[in-house]
């Protein structure tokens, strides 16, 4: 499905990064080790390298992360690619200064293993950010997010703290936010958005 949707010289959620991410990227130790889960075309690595970190940027897509090579190039930067999914994916031990995770949806018995993960893979003093759409997403105007028939890949507050316990929250809530992220995420929608310290 996603070689398929990212296969068009169009960049399908745009080439600018996330506004959750950027607002809140400089939360991760500066010029620090990130990684980008599910990062599809590279909006969201590319940027970060454009900040100074070293970035690597996974994906299930082989097509998506062509696409995000050919945007770090475009941009003067370097990223490491893996191509990947979620639920093999070792995120490793006391290894990233970040942990980026934009809109990755996952069944909950993949997404609780790989939360779990991330208190181990970080540093001390790492940082967890995380914008996904909640169960409201389906009754918003907005487009985004999982088909309603798939429940289960939608994200709430309440589950998060606890897949997440262990790190300590600046930023945990859920609001409705105008997306504009290309032609999937537009409009009026709904999100939980974690910002997350390993102390």
């Amino acid at each position: 499905m996603w070689d398929q949707r990212y296969d068009q010289d169009e960049f399908v959620y745009g080439t600018n990064p996330n506004d959750f991410l950027k607002d809140n990227y400089h939360t991760i130790p500066q010029g620090g080790r990130v990684l980008c889960l599910a990062e599809g075309e590279g909006r969201n690595a590319v940027f970060l390298a454009l900040q100074g970190y070293q970035v690597t940027a996974m994906d299930q897509s082989k097509v998506g992360l062509q696409k995000a090579k050919a945007l770090a190039e475009k941009n003067g930067v370097e990223i490491e690619t893996v191509v990947s999914d979620l639920e093999h994916f070792d995120l490793g031990e006391n290894v990233w200064d970040g942990i980026v995770s934009i809109f990755a949806h996952v069944p909950p018995s993949i997404r609780i293993k790989l939360h779990q993960q991330v208190r181990r893979a970080l540093k001390k003093e790492g940082v967890f950010i995380l914008e996904g759409f909640t169960p409201r997403q389906p009754k918003m105007s907005g487009m985004g997010g999982p088909p309603p028939s798939q429940k289960a890949l939608f994200m709430s507050l309440e589950s998060l703290k606890e897949e997440l316990s262990g790190l300590d929250f600046s930023t945990a809530l859920e609001r409705e936010r105008e997306l504009s992220e290309g032609k999937h995420h537009e409009g009026l929608c709904s999100v939980v958005q974690i910002v997350a310290l390993k102390v």
